[in-house]
Parts: structure tokens; sequence; C-alpha cells
């Protein structure tokens, strides 16, 4: 396998905090989140400082996403979606061919992303869930950020914070 780039869900220490590092010593290009994430990567240092990781960089992907956007590798396609709420430049990639969608922190088997951070928002984050991520279909499997993977039928059946009888 050959790494040729890497993709950002949104940036979290977490999620971003060794990307400057990493792009740098495979020479590969960074793409996403969406800028609005701008916010949290300009902190990534502190971020770093308060969790006890001082080498911790902030940087400019070499590309913002946006709703509607495609990312591409080999023969692989994605579709990018912006899924606000946990935070506010998050962005979800979705490979319809496969039906699998690589969801960050939005969406979790029984839960979803915490929006107490600084910019989350709750109701953004239920909106952003079920108008952007139900209509990709009940089929589709989904790759959470942390924990195991689920489909958005077993989520819209029984997840209690965005069921559909929630």
């Amino acid at each position: 396998m050959r790494i040729v780039k890497i993709l950002l869900t949104h940036g979290h220490i977490d999620h971003a905090g060794g990307t400057a590092e990493l792009a740098a010593q495979l020479g590969v290009p960074v793409e996403g989140p969406q800028e609005e994430e701008r916010f949290w990567i300009d902190q990534l240092p502190q971020q770093g400082q308060m969790f006890g990781f001082p080498r911790v960089e902030a940087f400019i992907p070499d590309r913002w996403l946006n709703d509607g956007d495609k990312v591409s590798f080999g023969n692989v396609s994605l579709d990018v979606l912006h899924c606000p709420g946990h935070t506010p430049g998050h962005v979800v990639f979705f490979n319809a061919k496969e039906k699998l969608a690589v969801v960050g922190d939005v969406l979790f088997q029984g839960s979803i992303g915490r929006t107490d951070f600084p910019r989350g928002d709750h109701d953004t984050l239920i909106h952003s869930i079920r108008s952007k991520l139900w209509p990709l279909g009940d089929d589709v499997a989904f790759i959470p950020g942390h924990g195991p993977m689920s489909t958005f039928g077993e989520e819209r059946r029984n997840n209690p914070y965005v069921a559909d009888r929630a």
C-alpha cells in the first residue's frame, strides 16, 4: 500500500494532531475538513500542550472541502458531505459504490458526537444526521471515529438520539 493523501473529517486533536508531521514525513497532501474547522486546527498546538503532546503543529490543508466535493485516489471516489454539529467544519466521506461512509465523530453505534465543545451544536448535529446521512440509505455501513461499525438503518431503528421514533 502507498499512502497518497491524508483525509480529515475534523480538527480535534485525536483526529488531526499528527497531521502536520505525518504529511511532511510522507510528502502527501492533506484534504479536508471544511474551512469552518480552521478554528480547531489553529488551536492544535494549545490542545497538544493541554494533553501533554508538545510537538503538535497547526497546519493548513492543501484543500478545504465543501459539501458536494469529490475526493479521489486510485479507483476510489468519495462524495463529501458537510455535516456540522460536533464541530463546525466536520465532513463525512461517502463511497456510494460500496455503500460505505466514514463519519468521523458525527455518529456512533448507539450514540452521536459530543456537542459540548466550543462551536458544537446539538440541534445542528441532529439535523446533519437526519438530512445528510439518512437519505443515503438504511443499508449504508459506516465507520465512526471511535468504536464499532454500524449501519444507518440500525441507528435509525435503535439509536436513542436519532432514531426515527426519537
